[in-house]
């Protein structure tokens, strides 16, 4: 009964972080995967990390300290998967603000990554960020991270601790700069745009600016982004560096 239970904790320790990564984490914890499929997929790695990984501490998976240990495991899991995810709602928080600079504030659709209503402008830019995420081999280098985190952070009582959470808060930071950095350009035309159609209304006020503003505003959003696009995976991957780099230093690497 002893080694059953040594066995079962080898593999619910892993299983419990990886489980909880990909629960939260872009690509993988959205509604693209069902539930089987991701249960499926961090068994399968849970069960190669019991058999390569390191030694797993010999405590009862059903005991107190087992429980404690499973709460760490899932905490440590989160938080890897929840720095990847505030690195994409940095482009998600750009969009809103683009979308309502350019009047489509009202137009929302579901994100396919998150399952929330958001402007279609975000959207874009998630669908974009998932693309350029996948061709930067940005799920393959989460996994390593993970895989490997089992050696510099093993599985036992302890986790993380009050500074690596510090650091996490602070990371808020990073995160909405790089949603300005996103979207300033397109947000600073945009209020040349309407300044200058203020101004002609003032010149003319018989001309009716609601007729008129509206569709130039939307018309001229769209340009701007086209020419804002380009320059996205330089943005996505100085964020995705500064995560993948809080990861390491919260892990221990």
């Amino acid at each position: 009964m002893e080694q059953i239970l040594v066995w079962v904790g080898a593999v619910m320790w892993p299983f419990a972080r990886i489980g909880a990564m990909l629960l939260v984490m872009p690509v993988f914890g959205g509604d693209q995967l069902t539930a089987t499929v991701r249960i499926l997929f961090a068994l399968v790695l849970a069960i190669f990390v019991a058999m390569q990984g390191p030694a797993l501490p010999a405590v009862d998976p059903i005991s107190i300290e087992g429980v404690v240990v499973t709460v760490h495991q899932i905490l440590i899991g989160l938080v890897m998967g929840f720095i990847l995810q505030m690195v994409f709602s940095a482009l998600t928080q750009a969009g809103e603000v683009i979308a309502l600079s350019m009047g489509l504030g009202f137009a929302s659709i579901v994100d396919p990554a998150q399952g929330v209503q958001v402007p279609v402008v975000s959207t874009i830019f998630v669908i974009m960020a998932t693309l350029i995420f996948l061709a930067m081999n940005g799920h393959l280098i989460a996994l390593e991270l993970l895989l490997t985190s089992f050696e510099t952070l093993p599985v036992a009582p302890s986790g993380l601790d009050a500074e690596a959470l510090a650091s996490l808060i602070a990371f808020g930071s990073v995160m909405f700069q790089g949603a300005v950095l996103v979207a300033i350009p397109a947000v600073a035309s945009l209020l040349l745009v309407n300044l200058s159609m203020g101004v002609i209304t003032r010149a003319s006020p018989q001309l009716n600016i609601f007729a008129v503003g509206f569709p130039m505003m939307i018309l001229m959003g769209f340009i701007l982004l086209m020419l804002t696009m380009p320059g996205l995976p330089e943005r996505l991957g100085d964020l995705l560096f500064d995560g993948f780099g809080l990861m390491q230093a919260m892990l221990g690497f």
